[in-house]
């Protein structure tokens, strides 16, 4: 797996010059899942898409969770090229292209959780947001939390703002919206504290992600400026 994910797969040996390569291959895997979802990528489905039989592409890779995990790290790319910026600032930035990331590939929220062997383009984004901490005062290990918790935050944002392709419940968010403030408006008396909320709200997902990587923000800055203060 570490061979695959790091480029260090040796090519077949033998035989006719291969026809695809392994990040052919695995293009044609995210092709699969940004259209139809994690579920429908398969071995027999690639070869459909590529000018090989099934049982080449095991030449490449030996199944189906070794192809998403060099899918996964393919799809995320490396993190984009941002100008210098302070701690705060920047990781902001880095939050919001994450979010950007998960939403161009939902899957990715599926295949990246659990224990598994990171590949370059992972560890390249855990790199540039632990670099915003660098000089913060911070330890390793506050650090690689602040990171954690943000990534955490980003990704439950995105899970709930995304419909997963293949698993689509058919309603799109104005009609979740639109049910919503139906039910609230025939049972206010039930709910009343949830229909002023939602009154007074502007009903965006957005503003949670702000919201959220806001506040977390501010209790990093809390943590800094109490570190800096009591050296």
């Amino acid at each position: 797996m570490t061979e695959l994910l790091w480029g260090k797969q040796p090519l077949p040996s033998r035989g006719p010059k291969p026809a695809v390569t392994l990040t052919g291959i695995a293009e044609a895997g995210i092709r699969i899942a940004d259209a139809e979802g994690l579920d429908a990528v398969s071995m027999q489905r690639i070869a459909g898409e590529l000018p090989v039989t099934k049982m080449a592409l095991y030449r490449y890779v030996p199944g189906k969770t070794e192809l998403v995990a060099v899918m996964s790290d393919l799809a995320m790319g490396s993190p984009p090229d941002r100008p210098d910026q302070p701690w705060r600032e920047a990781l902001h930035t880095w939050a919001n292209d994450l979010y950007d990331g998960f939403t161009l590939h939902p899957w990715l929220l599926l295949s990246t959780v659990g224990r598994r062997l990171l590949g370059p383009n992972e560890l390249a984004w855990m790199e540039q947001g632990v670099s915003a901490l660098t000089e913060s005062g911070l330890t390793g290990g506050e650090q690689l939390d602040s990171i954690l918790v943000i990534t955490s935050h980003i990704r439950n944002i995105a899970q709930q703002s995304t419909t997963f392709p293949g698993h689509t419940t058919g309603l799109t968010e104005e009609d979740m919206q639109q049910s919503l403030a139906e039910i609230l408006t025939t049972e206010a008396a039930r709910f009343p504290h949830l229909t002023t909320a939602m009154r007074t709200s502007a009903g965006s997902e957005n503003q949670g992600l702000e919201f959220g990587l806001q506040r977390i923000l501010d209790g990093l800055e809390l943590l800094i400026n109490g570190r800096k203060a009591s050296t």
